[in-house]
């Protein structure tokens, strides 16, 4: 099968030709419909978050289940599914207190077993254990939700990230209320699903902060009330918006300025999340704790949105099908995989919301089949 291989840093991916293994008792073979291109890949390609080489890059696919291990109950073959990086073993600390994304021995195969995929003999790296921007995908069972037949599934792979991460950090993470006032910055894939979880919520005031003013007025559809310009006066227009600041701060980028400025613009007791990723060895800086004892701000971080994946990514499916949830607005481009390069040099001008690799014959055969 083809995949998109990273096998140098900072270096175009290329197309290879690669071997899937054959499926272990707990784990699924997907033929790949859709694939989002999201910044944790670029991290890869950068370096800032390193690992070994090659690796197959993408972890937001949909796809159509063709095979699945003797001890798999969970899905069927035929199954229309959407992958997680979340996959979980059930029976660490974490998983048995309810919090599964936190997993601490996620499924995986040893260093003893056959790799799940080779190029030319040798082991390839699947990032986060999926490995999605490729024609087929091997992964455990646990890192799959089943959607309904009717969901398109382009539109149903940025649920396994963007939705995720975005909406459940609103809804499960910081557990914003009806009548809340909420600070986004950020408005790329995730940080505009922020935005609709916080309209969701039933947030009144949601005030989008981003320097590209395209993604200001995208920011507008998702739900934003206001928006704000990033730039040296950020922090006091917030501020002003919302009255004495907000209820409710998510940073979406990861980088010290944002974080910054999302500390910055809270009222006092309220809760910054933060959700993008810091290249490796970036450390946190906030006021000091003098400022934080007196206002009662508070920090904390989302993974993955704090979801269940496979309780919450069905019910995500459910509000787009009601219309309530919007999906075709967030996707910018649609790509083949010998394009994948030209979406993330796209990706780093920061012009789009979402780019997704399709493989059409995939995508025909599921509309059939819905």
């Amino acid at each position: 099968m083809k995949a998109a291989l990273l096998h140098e840093i900072n270096a175009p991916l290329s197309i290879d030709n690669v071997e899937l293994d054959a499926c272990g008792p707990r784990e699924v073979r997907i033929q790949v419909a859709a694939s989002g291109l999201c910044h944790s890949d670029l991290h890869v390609i950068t370096g800032d978050l390193p690992g070994p080489l090659p690796v197959v890059l993408g972890h937001e696919a949909s796809g159509i289940v063709v095979e699945v291990g003797s001890e798999v109950r969970s899905v069927v073959t035929g199954d229309h599914v959407v992958t997680s990086v979340c996959a979980y073993c059930g029976h660490c600390n974490q998983c048995l207190k309810g919090s599964s994304w936190r997993c601490l021995a996620k499924p995986a195969r040893g260093a003893q077993d056959r790799p799940r995929i080779t190029y030319r003999g040798q082991p390839v790296r699947q990032m986060v254990g999926l490995g999605g921007l490729a024609e087929e995908m091997l992964v455990p069972d646990t890192a799959v939700a089943v959607m309904p037949k009717e969901m398109p599934l382009d539109r149903a792979a940025v649920l396994g990230c963007a939705v995720v991460t975005g909406v459940g950090a609103v809804i499960n993470s910081a557990r914003v209320q009806m009548g809340e006032s909420v600070a986004v910055i950020g408005c790329g894939g995730i940080g505009l699903n922020v935005i609709q979880g916080a309209r969701l919520a039933g947030a009144k005031v949601i005030i989008a902060i981003d320097k590209v003013p395209s993604k200001l007025a995208l920011a507008q559809q998702f739900g934003a009330t206001h928006v704000v310009l990033a730039d040296p006066n950020a922090a006091e227009a917030a501020i002003e918006i919302s009255q004495g600041g907000v209820d409710h701060a998510f940073e979406a980028i990861g980088l010290k300025a944002t974080q910054a400025l999302g500390y910055s613009v809270l009222a006092p007791g309220g809760q910054l999340t933060l959700i993008g990723l810091n290249p490796v060895g970036q450390e946190l800086a906030l006021p000091g704790a003098f400022s934080a004892i007196l206002t009662e701000k508070r920090v904390q971080g989302s993974l993955m949105g704090s979801s269940a994946f496979q309780l919450d990514l069905p019910r995500y499916a459910s509000l787009y099908l009601q219309g309530r949830l919007k999906l075709d607005e967030l996707i910018s481009a649609r790509l083949q995989l010998t394009q994948v390069n030209e979406g993330f040099e796209v990706m780093k001008s920061g012009a789009v919301a979402r780019s997704v690799v399709v493989f059409d014959d995939v995508l025909e055969h599921a509309s059939a089949s819905g």
